[in-house]
């Protein structure tokens, strides 16, 4: 299964390290930014990888599902795991399309640190932004690297620059450039000023060797100008960031700041980057195989240790175990494979352990260690690690392992003793690890078997799919009966659709693509409304009166708001409430004008009327009812989705785009310089960017990349919404 062969390092001789010498990494980036790229080279250097893999020759490590190996692109976040001087990297490498955010979001969930890699000629790229955002929300502490350093565009000042102007990041530049692009050959480590050379005497020349020296005061008087105002500039940065280091200047070394040990120094810069007010920077050209040593070594000198971040998880559980599955893939032979984050205790084969979201147990058969597509069994797996379990059958994305009922409820006693989240929050839910918000699909369409025959397979296939893939939704349409697949993107179904034939056999057929409509309320109404329903023996009477309104998608963050008047919400019973409750959002679901789910709805319950005997299925009934009609009365306005769009093309061409986004009912936000090419920033709606990827590149010749995100939802003009209303008419 793995390769043992003398220079190839093997994990089954690595045993369980010190925690404090555990790095759980992702990379992360704008697509086509070179992070699987980084990722072969890591493992290369490491000792893991024989030979060294290419994306464009389609044999990389972490890239390894077919569809992933032909388009060069990553989609699943694939795991890795290697060591590097004498600690331990969990290393997952993340997607950079847009369509894949949720795998990126999953990753960073149960990481401890990341690298983000940047196009040096590019600078901060659209979605390098959306994976930032991801990483802030998470306090996932971050060291950059400028990859790409050898193409003639490459720039370290703009680079630098677009990170402090776009991402609002405090970068802290730990090494300059030695030559620019095709002539760059290395870099000055300003912390030490070393200068690490990489002399590639021939194309297949892997980087293994580079010549590190101290620099030549002679030879090189205006590189040496340059590292000095870098170093001087980096130890001003640091000191004004770093209240420690600054008081050690201060006390010691007064007279000369350049003095001042780089141990000293590099123990500063750890300390701006685990409390996230700086991000190292570091620069290199992992295609060309230079640089990527010392990224490793700044991965272990900057990013945390598990136990550097504070989970209150860890002080509750103690020496138990406690986990979270944050990734399901589904194996031929092992069946389900569950990727597992432990955060307490140790995980061992052949035990059985507590699934706190489904209150069930299972026993785990296999313990293993991921090298992307390759797995060693191991004996247990401590605090801090990465690991996959096999017999795991009803864990999905985002539950939390305990090892017993009895240690999860003891976990929740010290919470709740502890004064923490569980008194905010509830016993049962402050001892579970949160799981990964999933947004809401933008696409639709529906999927069909060949045969009949085949139905119960394509459901089967489906059904592994969305444990994978919560961001993969599928429903029956409740009139036609109809299979429908709903994904975050043409890609994500395009893919899924192509799994299904490769991993399952099962050769679909998919209906044209939809956009996912929103609906919302355009006035304030109150209603009442009366059900009187005898079933079998039993009569069963409630009303109800309620207000609904309208209320601004941007202050509600989109979703739908929901009260009772506060009298009311002291007098109904708990299960009347949730009754209530109930009816309410299966109304949100279904939108009164064409049946989409209802965005930026505020809802007031003042009163509910039960007869005694009344069930609690009759109130949501009657409050479902009551919802209909005051939305039907509130009159019905169609929402759709619309998408950020950037465009980096030749002058040239910039006049052919800009046409065809006319014709598209894009709005241009601006037009931005970027070395000899325009960078189109613009908003345009979802449904008419289908098939764009194919237009822009016989617009442009394939000489121009783009990448697209959800920005808002608007309302459609009565233009815009009549034709829909007639198109879906005649669908119907």
């Amino acid at each position: 299964m793995f390769p043992v062969v003398d220079d190839v390092k093997s994990l089954r001789a690595v045993v369980n390290p010190d925690i404090s010498k555990i790095r759980n990494i992702g990379i992360m980036a704008h697509i086509d930014a070179g992070k699987t790229t980084t990722t072969e080279r890591m493992l290369y250097y490491s000792g893991y990888t024989r030979a060294l893999g290419d994306v464009d020759d389609g044999d990389t490590v972490t890239d390894f599902m077919a569809q992933e190996r032909e388009r060069g692109i990553t989609i699943q976040s694939a795991a890795v795991t290697f060591d590097w001087k004498s600690y331990r990297i969990n290393l997952i490498d993340t997607p950079g399309h847009v369509d894949f955010t949720l795998e990126v979001e999953r990753a960073l969930r149960v990481l401890d640190g990341a690298v983000a890699v940047f196009d040096a000629s590019a600078g901060v790229e659209a979605q390098t932004l959306t994976v930032w955002r991801q990483a802030e929300k998470h306090h996932v502490p971050c060291v950059c690297f400028l990859n790409k350093m050898d193409k003639p565009g490459a720039n370290l000042n703009f680079s630098i620059e677009s990170i402090k102007q776009k991402l609002k990041a405090n970068p802290v530049l730990l090494q300059i450039p030695v030559g620019t692009g095709k002539n760059f050959s290395g870099v000055v480590d300003l912390l030490t000023n070393q200068k690490l050379i990489w002399k590639l005497r021939s194309s297949g020349d892997d980087g293994r060797m580079f010549e590190s020296k101290p620099l030549d005061q002679s030879h090189e008087p205006e590189l040496l100008q340059e590292v000095n105002e870098a170093r001087a500039a980096l130890i001003e940065q640091v000191a004004d960031l770093d209240d420690e280091f600054a008081e050690l200047l201060l006390t010691d070394f007064s007279d000369n700041f350049d003095a001042v040990p780089a141990i000293k120094l590099q123990e500063a810069v750890r300390r701006l980057t685990l409390a996230r007010k700086g991000v190292p920077v570091l620069c290199g050209s992992s295609l060309r195989n230079k640089g990527v040593q010392p990224l490793l070594d700044a991965i272990t000198a900057y990013l945390p240790a598990p136990n550097e971040r504070h989970h209150d998880l860890v002080r509750w559980y103690k020496d138990d175990l406690c986990a979270l599955a944050f990734k399901v893939v589904h194996d031929k032979q092992r069946g389900p494979l569950v990727f597992v984050r432990i955060y307490s205790g140790t995980l061992k084969p052949q035990t059985a352990v507590h699934n706190i979201n489904r209150n069930s147990t299972e026993r785990m058969s296999r313990l293993l260690v991921p090298f992307a597509d390759q797995l060693v069994e191991i004996p247990s797996m401590t605090a801090g690690n990465i690991a996959l379990t096999v017999g795991l059958k009803q864990t999905i994305t985002g539950d939390t392992i305990a090892s017993s009922k009895a240690s999860a409820a003891a976990a929740a006693r010290r919470a709740h003793n502890d004064g923490g989240l569980g008194k905010k929050r509830g016993e049962d839910v402050s001892v579970v690890l949160s799981g990964v918000e999933v947004p809401d699909p933008v696409f639709f369409c529906t999927i069909e078997p060949p045969t009949m025959a085949k139905q119960a397979d394509l459901e089967n296939a489906l059904t592994c799919l969305q444990r994978e893939d919560p961001s993969l939704k599928v429903r029956v349409d409740p009139d036609s009966g109809q299979t429908i697949l709903c994904g975050m993107g043409e890609l994500h179904i395009e893919i899924i659709h192509d799994r299904i034939r490769r991993e399952y056999g099962i050769e679909t057929h998919l209906g044209p693509l939809q956009v996912a409509y929103r609906e919302t309320i355009l006035h304030e109404v109150s209603t009442t409304d009366t059900l009187d329903r005898t079933v079998g023996e039993r009569r069963h009477v409630a009303t109800v009166e309620l207000a609904v309104r309208p209320v601004d998608i941007f202050s509600s963050g989109g979703s739908c708001e929901f009260a009772f008047t506060e009298e009311l919400g002291v007098q109904l019973a708990a299960e009347m409430k949730e009754a209530v409750e109930n009816g309410v959002h299966s109304s949100y679901l279904q939108g009164p004008l064409l049946g989409y789910p209802l965005l930026g709805v505020s809802t007031l319950i003042r009163s509910v009327n039960v007869e005694p005997g009344t069930s609690p299925a009759m109130v949501s009934a009657c409050v479902s009812r009551c919802m209909l009609k005051a939305l039907r009365l509130a009159g019905g306005q169609v929402l759709e989705p619309v998408m950020s769009l950037e465009v980096t093309v030749g002058e040239e061409h910039l006049s052919s785009v800009l046409g065809d986004l006319a014709q598209r009912r894009g709005t241009v936000r601006d037009i931005q310089s970027r070395h000899d090419n325009k960078v189109l920033l613009a908003a345009v709606p979802l449904a008419e960017t289908m098939g764009y990827s194919t237009v822009l590149r016989t617009l442009t010749s394939g000489n121009a990349t783009f990448s697209l995100e959800l920005d808002t939802y608007e309302a459609m003009n009565p233009q815009d919404q009549n034709t829909l209303l007639k198109k879906l008419s005649g669908l119907l």
